[in-house]
């Protein structure tokens, strides 16, 4: 008996040092116990919720960092909902991204705003933010101001919430030096998806239901991150800050009006607006027609096949598809759910829509011409180099580099100069569609894909072109357009989390 006793405290004191010395070795694990209690109100559409969860704030997610001020996350974990417990383990992960304009997204200790549009990041939103998207105007179609943030409504269905601070184009070191340029946003949030599936088991919520969320350059990200999972040419990016040593694949993607496509989105915009006059008047007519002619060449190479046998997918025939599947459902939906005072009100104010027992119906160049073109041209790889896309595209050293070969020749007066290898695997790297080409095998299986029908930011066939990709290699993809949202717009939050419950099979 004694002898027995012996050898049970020996085993037990053998794995008491190996737990502690490889806890103490190990950079990337999560501190399970180092958290604070925190009460929230949440505004659903059926009244407010009080949530109680564990909230674990500014934790590196990788051992090499750059700044850690962010390349840090914060989790929250429900644990009461109105007071009743709930075990939210093996919960779905709502991986909440606040990048707009590509620009960075602090997650410090002070809770200091990052630069650019959007919210401070730290946390579940506060009242009136949003990561990943942006509040809808109060007041306008499918405004939803009376609701909680996207975040807090997961985390008052009981998800785990998961936000990610990152680089982007705006880091600037004290010497003067870029470190948040292209690939750095991405690579990041890889980095920190391969922290929580390092994590499986310790960090709350099911590693293996990560969905992220974004808005604008956010949701091009989040289109990003769910199809380049796993992508090789990340390798040495993640190796060079310490990542974890796992896969970074997601289980879904939500994306609200994504900023993707960019080396292919000046000559979609001038697809959508070219004749169409901004504030400043008409652009230059002739550059926006050979810009043109370059999208149908590229629109036409895809080879995507719409809804219903629709066929190839055309500068041709795309106008009637995206009236026939996008826009005039969504001017239905939205007529139909006003009174008949209210649609009789909105009709007299948009007499370019006729509208009978059918529904609603208009003409492309008349819906064109009520959205009204916001960006000069070209709209993305501006010659002067004053958008945000090319100052994503800068290095170490040059803060702004042109990525198409189209603007680099105007801009040199060489017509025969193109950008550099080095550019053109950055603009890849940054570009969902180019994963969905490749047939990446690490892609999501899920996604929901929301823009607004007035949204000038970028051509509507973006999005478009990304649902239909998918589509056509049978990924699960919800896709339509809020009826005169404007960029980021979202008239339906609670709509999504009834979504993720369902593709989780997580229930009500």
């Amino acid at each position: 008996m004694f002898k027995k006793t012996i050898i049970t405290a020996a085993i037990t004191y053998c794995l008491f040092w190996t737990t502690a010395e490889g806890q103490s070795k190990d950079p990337l694990l999560f501190p399970k116990d180092n958290f604070t209690v925190e009460t929230r109100i949440v505004r659903t559409s059926s009244g407010e919720k009080k949530v109680t969860y564990h909230s674990y704030m500014h934790i590196l997610y990788v051992a090499k960092p750059v700044d850690k001020d962010f390349q840090s996350l914060d989790v929250s974990v429900p644990v009461k909902i109105d007071d009743v417990t709930i075990e939210a383990k093996n919960a779905p992960i709502f991986f909440s991204i606040g990048i707009g304009g590509y620009m960075s997204v602090r997650n410090g200790g002070t809770a200091t705003p990052r630069t650019g549009t959007g919210p401070a990041a730290g946390g579940p939103a506060g009242p009136g933010v949003q990561p990943g998207g942006m509040q809808p105007r109060a007041g306008s179609p499918g405004g939803t101001s009376s609701l909680s943030s996207r975040p807090d409504l997961a985390l008052a269905a009981g998800f785990v919430v998961v936000t990610p601070g990152c680089r982007g184009r705006d880091n600037k070191a004290d010497d003067g030096t870029f470190y948040g340029k292209a690939p750095a946003a991405i690579v990041d949030l890889k980095a920190a998806v391969r922290y929580i599936r390092h994590n499986k088991g310790v960090l709350p919520g099911n590693a293996d239901q990560i969905i992220s969320v974004g808005c604008s350059a956010g949701g091009a990200v989040s289109a990003l991150l769910g199809t380049s999972g796993n992508s090789p040419l990340y390798d040495s990016y993640l190796k060079e800050i310490g990542a974890a040593d796992a896969n970074d694949n997601i289980f879904g993607s939500v994306c609200y009006s994504p900023i993707t496509d960019l080396e292919n989105a000046d000559g979609a915009y001038e697809w959508m607006y070219g004749p169409y006059p901004s504030r400043s008047g008409l652009v230059d007519q002739e550059l926006s027609k050979q810009l043109k002619a370059m999208y149908e060449e590229y629109q036409l190479s895809l080879k995507l096949q719409g809804k219903n046998g629709f066929g190839f997918l055309t500068a041709d025939n795309y106008e009637r598809y995206l009236l026939h599947y996008f826009l005039i459902p969504s001017a239905n939906e939205y007529l139909n759910g006003l009174t008949e005072e209210k649609r009789n009100e909105y009709l007299s104010g948009n007499k370019w829509i006729t509208w009978n027992e059918k529904g609603a119906t208009f003409e492309f160049p008349d819906y064109i011409s009520h959205v009204g073109r916001m960006k000069g041209m070209p709209a993305f790889d501006d010659f002067d180099k004053k958008q945000p896309e090319p100052n994503l595209f800068g290095n170490k050293t040059t803060d702004s580099r042109h990525f198409t070969n189209f603007s680099l020749q105007h801009s040199t007066g060489d017509k025969n100069a193109v950008i550099d290898n080095e550019v053109k695997m950055l603009v890849d790297l940054m570009n969902a569609n180019y994963f969905i080409r490749q047939d990446n095998k690490g892609c999501a299986g899920y996604w929901w894909l929301r823009n607004g029908s007035s949204d000038n930011h970028t051509s509507q066939t973006v999005m478009v072109n990304l649902a239909t990709g998918l589509e056509n290699r049978n990924k699960i993809v919800n896709a339509s357009v809020f009826w005169d949202g404007g960029h980021c717009a979202d008239g339906d939050p609670e709509g999504l989390i009834k979504w993720m419950r369902e593709i989780t099979k997580r229930g009500q």
